[in-house]
């Protein structure tokens, strides 16, 4: 057996101090990594929706811009020959008409029959006075009365024997 000398006393605690940085260093590869930290970004703000702002409804139908009831009159006869075309008279009438017949109707501001009021009725004839109340009902909305709210206006009815009419205020005059 061969003699080693001893070794200092130092020179084991360096080595030792070396062992113990290994298995530190052993052990540190085996731990978890830290926790990510949190970088926040400069967050861009969302863009601004413009609020969209709707425009009043629409009144259903047509508008009249009337300021007096004598001129909502016109637009009115003219609504009612648009929808009764085939059972306007064309031309002029006849001296001697089957009934005439004067009648006041009262619209509200979206154009909707709220009264009718007969300041002349031809009460010889009344199928005419009903058909002629049917006609005002069924034109239903008027054209809307925008500039007045609602309007009560009058207009005399020229009825033919043939049951064709027109209204004193488009006629085309009597022979």
């Amino acid at each position: 057996m061969a003699y080693l000398p001893r070794k200092s006393s130092y020179w084991l605690g360096f080595r030792s101090a070396w062992v113990y940085a290994g298995i530190a260093a052993l052990f540190a590869g085996c731990a978890s990594p830290p926790p990510p930290v949190a970088i926040q970004l400069p967050v861009e703000p969302e863009p601004v929706q413009p609020v969209v702002v709707a425009p009043p409804p629409a009144p259903l139908g047509k508008v009249s811009g009337a300021r007096t009831p004598k001129d909502y009159r016109q637009d009115a006869a003219a609504h009612l020959y648009e929808l009764h075309g085939p059972r306007i008279f064309t031309g002029k009438l006849p001296p001697l008409l089957y009934a005439v017949g004067v009648l006041q109707v009262e619209i509200d501001g979206k154009g909707h029959v709220l009264s009718t009021s007969w300041m002349r009725k031809p009460s010889h004839a009344p199928e005419v006075v009903s058909e002629i109340e049917s006609k005002i009902r069924s034109a239903s909305p008027f054209p809307a009365p925008a500039k007045m709210g609602r309007v009560t206006y009058t207009d005399t009815w020229l009825w033919h024997k043939s049951g064709q009419f027109q209204l004193d205020t488009l006629t085309e005059g009597q022979l």
